[in-house]
């Protein structure tokens, strides 16, 4: 194991709150959602990003719409990445894309998100897969699955969004793993590959720790897709920690891409008390 008091001070030095987004949904679970965009403030941060903030109904009121979109406001701080409604996230779900039965749940929620980032400026959402369904083949949750996320894609191009897809760790059924399965769904959307059309407003969310624990050779993946990144998440491993916490070279990796052209945004997506979340950037 690297020395993480070191390795901590040594990116304290590069990289402030400031250089990142943060996510209100894996950290500052300590407080109501709508409180937490104000302890982001509080922690020197001005730009965040949500899973979906709505106790995982699809299409919430207005009033609970305009009293998350009044926490951004009051604390000052930007809307830069929103999850699409994902099931039960408590109870196990991981994404509505892929599911049958759900189709027009997921489209509903789709133009409610898009709302959302008309009102916010907000113009990355982040759609997770769904779980496999054993009552129905791959192909067929599949074949859904292009047909939603282009749809989505071009619902949330109408305000210049992306949509983003990404590998996900620790769901056994969730099927993508690396970041080649998520590129050959990406793919079919940009082929037109569903009745929906074709849509290329869709790209792909690298969030390290996934990668890494999934088995990717993260830097080989910067080495070969920099260029089809949309969205960079981190946290540290064994544990999905901050920075320092672990073993992997996150910064290291992060430098790499901006490198090879990455210009989008870096979110911190671990998981950790309040009490000593930002230590490794106070050091």
């Amino acid at each position: 194991m690297t020395d993480t008091v070191g390795s901590a001070q040594e990116q304290r030095r590069r990289f402030s709150a400031q250089d990142f987004v943060l996510n209100c949904s894996t950290l500052l679970t300590e407080l109501p959602v709508n409180e937490r965009a104000a302890a982001a403030a509080a922690a020197g941060f001005t730009e965040v990003e949500f899973w979906w903030p709505f106790d995982g109904t699809p299409v919430p009121s207005d009033h609970d719409i305009d009293a998350f979109i009044d926490s951004l406001n009051s604390a000052g701080v930007k809307l830069v990445g929103l999850n699409f409604w994902a099931g039960n996230m408590a109870g196990g779900d991981r994404g509505r894309v892929s599911t049958k039965g759900e189709c027009s749940a997921f489209k509903e929620n789709v133009e409610v998100v898009a709302e959302i980032g008309k009102r916010t400026g907000c113009k990355a959402f982040n759609a997770l897969y769904g779980l496999r369904q054993p009552e129905f083949t791959e192909e067929e949750q599949e074949i859904l699955a292009v047909k939603n996320l282009a749809y989505a894609a071009k619902t949330v191009g109408t305000i210049d969004g992306t949509v983003l897809l990404e590998p996900v760790s620790g769901a056994a059924e969730y099927p993508l793993k690396t970041v080649a399965d998520a590129l050959a769904i990406i793919d079919q959307v940009r082929a037109g590959e569903s009745e929906a059309g074709a849509a290329q407003n869709i790209a792909l969310l690298a969030d390290f720790y996934h990668l890494a624990v999934n088995g990717d050779d993260v830097a080989q993946v910067i080495e070969n897709h920099t260029t089809q990144f949309g969205h960079i998440q981190i946290a540290d491993n064994p544990g999905r920690g901050a920075p320092g916490t672990g073993e992997l070279p996150l910064f290291d990796w992060i430098s790499r891409a901006r490198e090879l052209g990455y210009t989008g945004k870096v979110a911190l997506e671990y998981k950790q008390d309040q009490a000593t979340a930002f230590d490794w950037l106070a050091n």
